[in-house]
């Protein structure tokens, strides 16, 4: 992707409001493209730059989908899912997790995952499902499955590489770091993450179509019930793809349009993406009014006398 000249519109923000008045508030960046790369709309600046985190988990799916990864060992749609969550940890979820362990004839051992806090088994980690997809293509291109972890690895090295692919830049100008799960995730513009999930949305290759479907088709796997990525889309009903990140990242895709949306809370806050996005999406026409209530019910009333309140729009440029 060509980087253009930066543009810089005002942020948005989101107000934590108590009984109507102001308690808190959070700035918020958003930035819309199209599956070219093409900034359309824009709140903040378009070149801010942070790390993608887990909205990162469908294109590192593409070392699973690129490889015949998922024809040899006979992976579903619903694994595929897994491969791109940061689920829940339920049992039903977990045993998505291992089941691509099972057909791969990988020892469940082999996650580098962290368990997590109050958990049993790295299986329950959010990242479980990525870890597993990243060890079945070791064990299908008979790679060391001791070190998958490490950005030097050919499986980080072949995610890397389908990453740039669709970035047009080369990969050694991509900053990569450490997530929280061990896996490399990657510093980012916004109009970057955008131009990512708008080629998700637009299945600009049999890969991302799958991945893309395996994703509105199977909702619960990618989060799980109640969470937003979850909720949105089932409520929109394939029309949407959709995939958080830890401080403050939420990306989504309107399927079709060849459209992305990708978010950054300046402060993390998961609360403000939520509201941002529900905001945006029903500013955008991506989500109807009744839709946009709905979701609204769980993200932005958030108890009795609290509630978000999303100040700004989207700039055409």
């Amino acid at each position: 992707m060509t980087r253009g000249k930066r543009t810089h519109t005002p942020s948005l923000e989101v107000h934590l409001l108590r009984e109507g008045i102001l308690e808190s508030s959070h700035q918020v960046e958003a930035t819309v493209c199209d599956s070219r790369g093409r900034v359309l709309l824009m709140a903040g600046d378009s070149g801010a730059s942070a790390f993608i985190r887990s909205a990162l988990k469908p294109f590192q799916a593409l070392a699973v989908t690129s490889t015949g990864t998922l024809q040899k060992y006979g992976l579903s749609d619903r694994d595929l899912a897994i491969i791109c969550s940061s689920h829940q940890g339920t049992i039903e979820q977990a045993r998505q997790a291992f089941n691509i362990l099972w057909r791969a004839d990988v020892d469940p051992l082999a996650l580098q995952c962290p368990i997590p806090t109050g958990k049993t088994t790295r299986l329950q980690h959010n990242c479980s499902g990525k870890h597993a997809g990243a060890l079945a293509v070791c064990k299908n291109l008979d790679l060391p499955c001791h070190n998958y972890i490490k950005h030097s690895h050919p499986v980080q090295q072949l995610i890397l590489g389908k990453i740039s692919e669709l970035l047009g830049m080369p990969g050694a100008e991509l900053i990569g770091a450490q997530d929280d799960c061990g896996m490399p995730t990657y510093l980012m513009e916004l109009q970057q993450m955008a131009h990512l999930y708008a080629q998700l949305a637009a299945g600009s290759s049999l890969d991302l179509e799958r991945i893309s479907r395996a994703m509105t088709y199977h909702p619960r796997m990618i989060a799980g019930d109640g969470a937003f990525d979850t909720e949105l889309m089932r409520l929109s009903e394939g029309e949407l793809v959709s995939k958080s990140g830890a401080e403050g990242i939420q990306c989504v895709g309107r399927i079709g349009e060849g459209m992305g949306l990708a978010i950054k809370v300046k402060d993390g806050a998961k609360r403000a993406k939520y509201a941002t996005a529900i905001n945006l999406l029903k500013q955008m026409g991506w989500i109807s009014p009744a839709i946009a209530e709905m979701l609204s019910e769980s993200f932005v009333q958030l108890t009795r006398f609290t509630r978000l309140e999303t100040v700004g729009e989207l700039s055409i440029l």
